[in-house]
């Protein structure tokens, strides 16, 4: 992070701005708090003036309020803190600054053609722009789609037949250019426009079409039941919550949610795709920014309804352009791969952000909130292509603290790029190194780009990924890696085969994916829409890659996968509870390089694992235990219980992560009629402060006999304290109870803080055979 020099500074410089139109606030006038500036450009011009002296901090204060943007806050080197010295922007004392791409939708009437009243209304909004995002009462709302069966339409080269005679009235819609087809697959969730239709035959724009039905997972060939949809049309306009856009008219329609009065609802309509962008040039980086309380809101993101479409290959990354090496056959040659596919693979290019960071040093974005945007929340160090500079990589020194992101099209963090520059960089200054994200919250975001990660890092040195609360996602918690391995040193002997190195060389030095530690997050509802997913998902080598202490929780499919060529990684003392699939997964197949996974002390409570078996490949599986969800060992509530932020961010009080762990061992474990076993419910402090109140109760089964052995456990237990409360747990002789149906269950009740918990836990002692006497 900026560091400051040893020279003793002047006092630091401040302006305050106020929102476009707020009383008082003046571009000509001091720009104090008596008088603040009106714009946020002007607040930049000056904030540069006074930087540019190098000896002194500069802070710009946003007051209470929307600061709406005509175009996108752009920072550079000259904005930049000299000397060690940092530029600040940030929320004024008690305020929340909110800078928005977005323009308030007021004026609404109903829209009653012929006097049918169909629950629609209008506003005029004005010509001369487009957007494919609407925000009603701060939630994304859906754009007019009606959805297709499978057997309504038949794929084909140029676009699809329509063979279910009801959707004849396609041909007669007008502005058939603005109609998207949308598919979500397995991985990836697909978008092209139409160019037109006529009679039963839909044409689609290309190259989107080409490149949509070009690869894996494909519009033609899914690797599961596919869901289409065509989105965009005023025809489609028939459901509550949905809304189009006539941008010939500049007429915007809306159908309310059910209660949802259109005369009081807060309707934003973005105008710009980006709202900062950080960046310089290698020579001359960004650098000592800090951006601190903000909230990052209103954007679109127009580039899936334009020719090149969202040809999707997996978290927001897509095939661009026309494809040289495309064969004319490829509808049917190309539809699960093919080596003019493989050349496609260096020009794949990602989805840009509305927050923007490359060829920038030492930047800092504290407590900030990403909301309602239409695409990526913040970039780093992303390839050039993803950055409006035109400017990509080069990210040094960024941290991400205390943010959140959610209620976007898009996912909420992405660093690094996937293009040659990015894992073999042509200048050095181009490698993205040590960025930290901690303490975050992304959840219930990714809302129409499926495919993209709450978290996701594709190439960068020294990363540390702590402490973040994942959840809501409809595909990947964590996503670390890209390339599938074939851009490792020496290759990958499946791309190979694929054909792939036909048109590139196989390299010989390492990605710079290095040194990534993802420790002590909590993931949880993770894929929930998409497949082939996890809470974590790696993919090729990642040398020093650490993945510890991490809680994942109740994945659609699995805890971790390790995609194609995934190496060098250590997976420590982690906590699987309810994941649907195996708790760890590995593609190993197709003589990829998958493995050296070593993978020792976690808890989960699915014991399925495949593709990594101890020895195989290098591996290493030592000392993984198999817990129920209703008896986790005191290790696994330390993990649960500090997952997710800390300190100032960690939030309420979480029940479902309490601050005492409670774990009940029989012995012996057997139960046989008529005699006892002795339960002991062992009981630890794992918060920062007292656990007061504290009891013990225990439930048995009709007919049981339950009495405490010795002291209960002390009343009060200060932090990193445990004790033990022993029970002798009599059978009654006989007990036609079946073997395995014998619970005894534990309830711990507590008090830390202001909060009260209560804890349960259950045992089922074995029951080893007839009981005693019976036949």
């Amino acid at each position: 992070m900026p560091r400051r020099t040893s020279a003793a500074p002047r006092a630091g410089h401040t302006i305050v701005v106020a929102p476009t139109g707020a009383e008082g606030a003046d571009d000509r006038g001091p720009g104090g708090t008596g008088r603040p500036l009106a714009t946020l450009g002007e607040a930049r011009r000056r904030a540069r003036e006074a930087a540019a002296e190098g000896n002194r901090d500069v802070t710009v204060l946003l007051l209470d309020g929307t600061h709406r943007l005509t175009s996108p806050l752009r920072l550079g080197a000259a904005d930049s803190g000299r000397n060690g010295h940092t530029v600040t922007w940030k929320a004024a004392p008690g305020a929340r600054p909110v800078l928005s791409g977005a323009r308030p939708v007021t004026g609404w009437e109903p829209d009653d053609p012929d006097g049918a009243a169909t629950g629609v209304y209008r506003a005029h909004v004005g010509t001369g722009f487009d957007s494919r995002q609407l925000y009603v009462d701060g939630v994304p709302a859906q754009r007019a789609r009606i959805r297709l069966a499978r057997g309504d339409i038949t794929l084909t080269p140029t676009g699809f037949t329509l063979d279910n005679p009801d959707l004849a009235y396609l041909a007669a819609l007008p502005d058939q250019g603005r109609i998207d087809f949308q598919a979500t697959l397995a991985f990836t969730n697909r978008f092209a426009p139409v160019r037109s239709v006529s009679g039963s035959e839909v044409v689609m724009r290309q190259p989107a079409w080409d490149n949509n039905t070009y690869g894996y997972d494909t519009v033609q060939t899914p690797f599961r039941a596919p869901a289409f949809f065509l989105i965009n049309s005023r025809s489609f306009l028939d459901e509550p919550g949905e809304w189009y856009l006539d941008t010939t008219a500049g007429t915007l329609y809306y159908m309310p949610l059910p209660g949802q009065d259109i005369s009081r609802a807060r309707v934003e309509l973005p105008r710009l795709e980006s709202l900062l962008q950080v960046g310089g040039t290698y020579d001359e980086p960004a650098r000592g920014l800090r951006f601190e309380g903000l909230t990052f809101t209103g954007t679109t993101w127009l580039r899936p309804g334009s020719p090149d479409g969202y040809a999707n290959q997996q978290t927001g990354v897509f095939v661009s352009g026309v494809q040289p090496h495309r064969p004319a056959d490829a509808f049917t040659s190309c539809s699960s791969g093919c080596a003019g596919f493989e050349a496609s693979r260096d020009g794949w290019a990602q989805a840009a952000a509305a927050v923007q960071v490359s060829a920038a040093d030492d930047i800092e974005f504290v407590g900030t909130t990403f909301v309602n945007l239409g695409s990526v929340g913040l970039g780093i160090g992303n390839d050039a292509d993803a950055h409006a500079t035109g400017v990509g990589l080069g990210a040094h020194r960024v941290s991400v603290v205390g943010s959140t992101f959610t209620a976007s099209s898009g996912g909420g963090i992405v660093v690094g790029g996937v293009r040659p520059d990015a894992h073999h960089p042509s200048d050095p200054r181009m490698v993205n190194s040590d960025i930290v994200l901690s303490d975050n919250r992304v959840h219930a975001t990714a809302l129409e780009y499926l495919d993209q990660a709450a978290i996701f890092a594709s190439y960068v040195t020294r990363l540390t990924i702590e402490h973040n609360h994942v959840s809501e996602m409809p595909y990947i918690g964590i996503g670390l890696g890209y390339g599938w391995g074939a851009n490792d040193a020496g290759g990958s002997p499946d791309y190979v085969e694929r054909g792939l190195y036909d048109f590139r060389p196989i390299h010989d030095t390492p990605t710079t994916l290095s040194d990534v530690r993802v420790v002590g997050n909590h993931v949880r509802d993770v894929v929930r829409t998409m497949a082939e997913g996890g809470c974590i998902y790696t993919l090729s080598a990642i040398p020093g890659g650490r993945v510890d202490e991490n809680y994942c929780e109740n994945s659609g499919q699995y805890g971790l996968y390790f995609d194609e060529g995934s190496r060098h990684l250590s997976v420590s003392d982690n906590v699987f509870v309810g994941t649907a699939g195996q708790w760890a997964h590995a593609n190993n197949q197709n003589g990829n390089h998958t493995g050296d996974l070593t993978l020792t002390g976690n808890h989960t409570t699915n014991p399925a694992i495949t593709g990594i078996a101890d020895g195989d490949r290098g591996n290493v599986v030592r000392g993984n235990v198999v817990v129920t969800g209703g008896n986790l060992p005191i290790e696994a509530s330390r993990v649960i219980y500090n997952a997710g932020p800390t300190g100032p961010y960690r939030g309420a009080p979480d029940p479902r992560r309490p601050p005492v762990g409670a774990f009940l061992a029989a012995d012996p474990a057997p139960v046989s009629a008529g005699d006892p076993i002795i339960v002991t419910a062992t009981v630890k402090n794992l918060g920062d402060r007292p656990a007061t109140g504290l009891t013990v109760s225990i439930t048995v089964p009709e007919g049981w006999r339950a009495e405490r052995a010795g002291r209960p456990v002390r009343r009060a237990l200060p932090p990193g304290a445990s004790d033990t409360e022993t029970w002798r747990i009599t059978a009654p002789e006989p007990f036609a109870t079946p073997a395995g149906q014998v619970p005894v269950r534990a309830s711990v009740v507590f008090r830390a803080g202001e909060a009260e918990y209560v804890l349960d836990r259950s045992l089922t002692p074995a029951v080893p055979g007839p009981p005693r006497g019976g036949r």
